[in-house]
């Protein structure tokens, strides 16, 4: 399955949009980030792209960013009542999540918070193998995020990993060659969700991922 963070525009883009909608079977979710969060205020064209993707059945998640803990806590919950208000997400995607046990009691309240906001869907981005406490946290763990060079000489997952399903995580790759085994790697690496995308630099999320490309 695919989770897909595609960070552009519907009005800059909308023949991805229109791919990504088509494809709504093969999707595990998509995150919706009109402006590194919400925004300012609500944009009808990410709306109505939201509304289009719920009726296809898939997870819409709302991307807020969490600065490795350094961010308040109510500047994150502000971040998922605003996209729960003019989006009707149904789910949170935390970006930068930490990794150590330290900060396990403040991602424990975040999501808390992010289900008393109506998250169905529990997302937190660690871009590496966290403490395992976080498993109990959310449904879905992001265990990789880089480049594709870098994942292809990953160090392999950690035992605490075998307790869960693969469906409990998910790597992101970009940079990624043409033909690159990404998603065999991912499944060999029982991650159950993945992203693989060409994209590169500073915004490679503004890319689909090789599996929709080549659906057309």
């Amino acid at each position: 399955m695919l989770l897909v963070p595609l960070y552009e525009h519907p009005a800059d883009s909308p023949d991805a949009w229109e791919r990504l909608i088509r494809a709504a079977g093969r999707l595990h979710s998509v995150v919706l980030n009109p402006d590194s969060g919400p925004g300012a205020a609500r944009d009808e064209r990410f709306a109505a792209v939201a509304e289009r993707l719920r009726e296809a059945g898939v997870a819409v998640l709302g991307y807020a960013d969490t600065d490795y803990g350094r961010r308040p806590h109510g500047a994150v919950v502000q971040d998922l009542l605003r996209h729960r208000d003019w989006y009707d997400t149904d789910g949170a995607f935390l970006d930068q999540a930490a990794a150590g046990p330290e900060l396990l009691p403040h991602y424990t309240r975040l999501a808390v918070a992010a289900r008393a906001a109506g998250a169905r869907t529990l997302v937190l981005n660690h871009g590496v193998h966290p403490h395992p406490g976080y498993a109990g946290l959310a449904d879905l763990l992001v265990t990789f995020e880089g480049p594709w060079d870098a994942y292809r000489d990953a160090a392999t997952a950690p035992p605490w990993t075998a307790d869960h399903p693969a469906q409990r995580f998910c790597h992101l790759v970009y940079a990624v060659p043409p033909d690159a085994p990404a998603a065999e790697l991912a499944a060999q690496r029982r991650a159950g969700v993945h992203c693989a995308v060409p994209g590169t630099g500073a915004h490679p999320w503004g890319t689909l991922p090789y599996a929709l490309e080549a659906a057309g």
